[in-house]
């Protein structure tokens, strides 16, 4: 038999660090050991991570109730753990919280923030709701998830929060913060898009004496400054991408205005494509029109519950495809191609604003991680418990690759997919002599796999 050991070990080595055992202990006396559970848990999602009932099946091998100290179970077990580990979130997530700090000291406490959406199958949870979906399925019930960061160069997420899915960013964002404002120091600078900057959470930000940086919506009253922008007298940040920008100093906050010409030309290419995207359904439905026939499927509505009468007319008839395409150009073409704009109450220079912010990004990678490296999606559960349950397991499965890439700087720039691969290699083999004696073998040692192997001195 043959058994991905490094995974295990890095589970087990994150666990013992971090005073996992004392966390998760309290939630179960009797039975199976919580604690031995949950590394097999984790281990399993860094590792095949299929379903619930997969890990069940590998779990119960005789090799792997060895490794973990557990004796043969029942999957409902599992599914029992994830409940009970939803059913404590607050508690846990804030234990977790609280040994992170007490272990590492880290050189800084400014946070990301962002949110995204994930799937869930079932219809039993009253946290499924249809909302806006960052996985480009609105036909789905989904809830939303908000990230907590430290910034660079940590990037290490420490917090996690569970909403609806119809719960918008500037709704959520308070549950985000506050799970973490306590381990935060005075001046921290709080980093956020432009979907929950408003007035109130800014102030929830500055009522705790910490600083801000966001990006905002361009509006009519930006338009004044469009035009007047002049960019021989802003300041050139970035040659190659065309980039100018000017600060703009306000009582309270300052301002940050940039122009790109190569964001300009991305965004005048994307509206290009949707001029002709719309004159080409126009002359679909104008060819229609004309022949007297039913329009093509997809522009009528396809259930045969709804009864609907309905008539089409298109501008095509009186106008020539130039302007059409001129018509269409005013539509959406608004002069702000190019322009984008960053607050904050801290006095950066143009340079440093645009920097800090376009590091944010980093916060998206945990997202694109959790979702197809760890593969937190979709969510196959029930219960909100078990939704919380499985949203907690991942985070703590994507926490420990955050700390790998934390403590060892060779894995800094690694992805989750690198790390999970490698780790997977380290394996344990278990050969069933005649005499009933059993030989253990590890093999497929690598740089990465060998610094946990180093680390927890388990093996010479």
């Amino acid at each position: 038999m043959c058994l991905p050991i490094g995974t295990t070990m890095a589970v087990q080595y994150f666990f013992e660090k971090l005073n996992f055992y004392d966390i998760f202990g309290k939630y179960k006396s009797k039975g199976l050991d919580i604690n031995s559970l949950l590394i097999g848990l984790v281990s399993y999602k860094l590792t095949e991570n299929f379903s619930i009932k997969e890990a069940s099946k590998w779990m119960n091998q005789a090799e792997v109730l060895d490794l973990l100290n557990l004796k043969s179970f029942n999957e409902r077990v599992l599914y029992r753990t994830l409940e009970t580990i939803g059913r404590h979130k607050e508690e846990i997530l804030y234990d977790i919280l609280n040994c992170l700090f007490s272990e590492y000291d880290f050189e800084h406490t400014d946070i990301n923030l962002d949110w995204t959406s994930i799937v869930i199958y079932g219809i039993k949870s009253k946290l499924g709701k249809y909302g806006y979906s960052r996985d480009h399925r609105p036909d789905k019930l989904q809830i939303t998830v908000g990230i907590s960061e430290l910034s660079d160069p940590i990037n290490i997420p420490i917090g996690v929060t569970v909403n609806k899915g119809n719960v918008l960013d500037l709704e959520h964002f308070s549950d985000t913060y506050n799970q973490v404002k306590s381990k935060l120091k005075k001046g921290s600078l709080i980093v956020f898009d432009k979907g929950a900057n408003t007035i109130k959470n800014i102030k929830i930000i500055q009522k705790d004496e910490m600083e801000y940086l966001t990006s905002m919506k361009l509006n009519t009253s930006d338009d004044k400054i469009i035009e007047k922008f002049d960019p021989k007298k802003a300041e050139l940040r970035d040659p190659e991408e065309g980039l100018y920008g000017i600060k703009i100093v306000k009582p309270n906050s300052i301002k940050y205005f940039y122009f790109s010409e190569s964001l300009q030309k991305r965004q005048l290419e994307s509206k290009a494509r949707a001029v002709l995207k719309k004159l080409k359904e126009a002359k679909e439905i104008q060819k229609a029109i004309v022949n007297k026939k039913k329009l093509p499927k997809k522009f009528r509505i396809d259930n045969e519950l709804i009864e609907i009468e309905y008539s089409f007319r298109t501008k095509l008839e009186e106008l020539s495809d130039e302007e059409a395409i001129e018509l269409l150009k005013a539509s959406l073409i608004n002069g702000r191609e190019g322009f984008f704009c960053l607050k904050s109450s801290k006095d950066l220079t143009l340079e440093e604003a645009l920097k800090i912010y376009r590091r944010k990004d980093s916060i998206e990678k945990i997202f694109h991680s959790l979702k197809n490296e760890i593969q937190i999606k979709p969510l196959r559960v029930w219960s909100d418990d078990s939704i919380y349950g499985a949203i907690i397991l991942g985070f703590i499965a994507q926490l420990f690759i955050s700390l790998m890439r934390y403590e060892f700087e060779d894995l800094k720039h690694r992805s989750t997919k690198f790390i999970k691969k490698s780790l997977k290699n380290l394996t344990l083999t278990v050969n069933f002599l005649k005499n009933g004696v059993k030989q253990y073998i590890f093999a497929n040692f690598d740089k990465i796999n060998s610094l946990f192997v180093t680390r927890m001195s388990e093996i010479s």
